[in-house]
């Protein structure tokens, strides 16, 4: 426990910010949703059989990555897709944590 607030503190002294394991996946799982879409709109956009094939694959593999970060984040309680009460509270209690951040 010492160890963590000594981590804190030097954090704070030296202006870090920490970014924690919720905050990557966010980012990777709103990154990877924009990934998808962005490759929906490219097959929609091509007139060429090669590429579209192409970017069909990589749509697919989109998808996939989409779904494991999804499915992690389930696992790990960060994402609670199918409690709408729970996901309410658990973004309420990360805006109260933001909101916490920014009095420090």
């Amino acid at each position: 426990m010492a160890e963590k607030k000594s981590e804190e503190t030097n954090n704070e002294q030296l202006g870090v910010t920490v970014i924690d394991d919720l905050a990557i996946a966010s980012d990777l799982l709103i990154t990877a949703k924009a990934g998808v879409r962005n490759l929906a709109v490219a097959i929609t956009e091509t007139a060429t059989p090669s590429v579209k094939k192409l970017l069909r694959r990589e749509l697919d593999h989109a998808i996939d990555l989409h779904d494991k970060i999804a499915q992690y984040m389930i696992k790990n309680e960060m994402y609670h897709a199918y409690d709408l009460d729970e996901q309410m509270q658990h973004d309420l209690e990360k805006a109260d944590n933001a909101l916490d951040l920014l009095k420090k």
